[in-house]
């Protein structure tokens, strides 16, 4: 890969930074059927924050009629954050790292739902995710947990889990497609499974391409040319690339697939690849422009965190967005709640050094 061991470090430490940063901006908003891209900016406006260079304000005392805000947002807001809000973005990628400690690279998709029944609480658990564990406790074994009565499998779920197998395979796509892959099809089928493999070769490309675009080339070269998912991120790499401004472009692709719902892959990935490219490579327009684009704002201001992250590196990230981290994490995987971010750090290093 020809990275330094310590700029791995750093870019690995940047990618876990990158992932709770952009989770803690959009989750005072995730919930695309109510907030809009225009409800979003309507509220920035309202409360004196665009341009986004920081965490969502608090709402004012008076006149925020309409953008009543997630129930957790006094933990996840501007001059109110003390450590990260506990959040399923972050307990996969931490549940994935523990599952790679334990189980190694050879596991299993069996040894995924095991691991799941073990350390996550079923109530901790939505949407595809939820049926899945449903089904692994009445007995089921996958593909089957994936497929019996799940509306939800091209959902993002598998999406958000993807992130530790690009950490922990830098300058392999390939290889993180195929670790997201095995631990996706416990819970999902087609495009949910691609959005997987997709965000982990993207994740795993960023380590070594000279910037998103060409991260979003390598990562498409992992998943079917025809599929929903990669013709969708080839749409808006070509709005781009046609100088179509970037809300514009947001509009256009929403016009195309927010049809889906604001939690299946397709158009969360759209804003995602949206996001990374009119971000430029710089940290903080990239994860703000992604959040603004709405849809699950969560997921994606938390995909698009860990690749910038990967990008720039812990240290490059401007500290408006780490210090108020104060290097920890809730999370609900059992044995993990209040770890230290740089501890999580290492040992992603530590996988990804023993695998090249």
């Amino acid at each position: 890969m020809g990275l330094p061991h310590s700029e791995l470090a750093d870019r690995i430490l940047g990618g876990w930074t990158g992932r709770i940063a952009g989770n803690m901006l959009g989750k005072p908003v995730e919930r695309g059927d109510h907030w809009t891209p225009e409800r979003i900016d309507r509220y920035l406006r309202l409360t004196d924050a665009l341009p986004l260079t920081d965490y969502l304000p608090p709402p004012p005392a008076a006149g925020a009629d309409g953008f009543e805000l997630r129930p957790e947002w006094p933990q996840c807001v501007r001059g109110r954050i003390r450590g990260s809000c506990r959040d399923d973005d972050v307990d996969y990628s931490i549940l994935g790292l523990h599952l790679l400690e334990t189980r190694g690279f050879d596991f299993t998709t069996e040894q995924v739902g095991e691991h799941w029944l073990l350390r996550l609480p079923y109530l901790q658990t939505f949407t595809a995710e939820r049926t899945a564990y449903r089904n692994l406790a009445n007995g089921l074994k996958p593909p089957l947990t994936a497929t019996y009565d799940n509306p939800h499998q091209e959902w993002i779920g598998a999406l958000i889990r993807a992130d530790v197998y690009g950490w922990t395979s830098p300058g392999d796509p390939r290889r993180a497609a195929s670790l997201a892959r095995r631990d996706a099809v416990l819970s999902h089928t087609g495009n949910g499974v691609y959005g997987a493999m997709w965000a982990a070769a993207l994740i795993a490309a960023a380590f070594t391409e000279p910037g998103p675009r060409e991260a979003l080339e390598t990562s498409l070269e992992r998943i079917p040319a025809s599929s929903r998912l990669a013709r969708t991120v080839r749409h808006a790499i070509a709005l781009h690339e046609a100088g179509v401004d970037w809300a514009d472009a947001v509009a256009e692709l929403g016009s195309d697939h927010n049809h889906l719902g604001w939690i299946h892959t397709v158009p969360n990935a759209a804003v995602l690849t949206a996001g990374l490219l009119y971000g430029e490579g710089d940290f903080t327009r990239t994860i703000t422009l992604t959040v603004r684009a709405g849809l699950d704002t969560d997921s994606n201001g938390a995909t698009a965190g860990s690749v910038a992250g990967v990008m720039c590196g812990a240290r490059a990230i401007p500290p408006q967005w780490s210090e108020p981290l104060q290097d920890r994490v809730r999370s609900a995987v059992f044995g993990f709640d209040g770890v230290h971010i740089t501890e999580l750090a290492k040992r992603t290093l530590r996988l990804a050094t023993l695998t090249g």
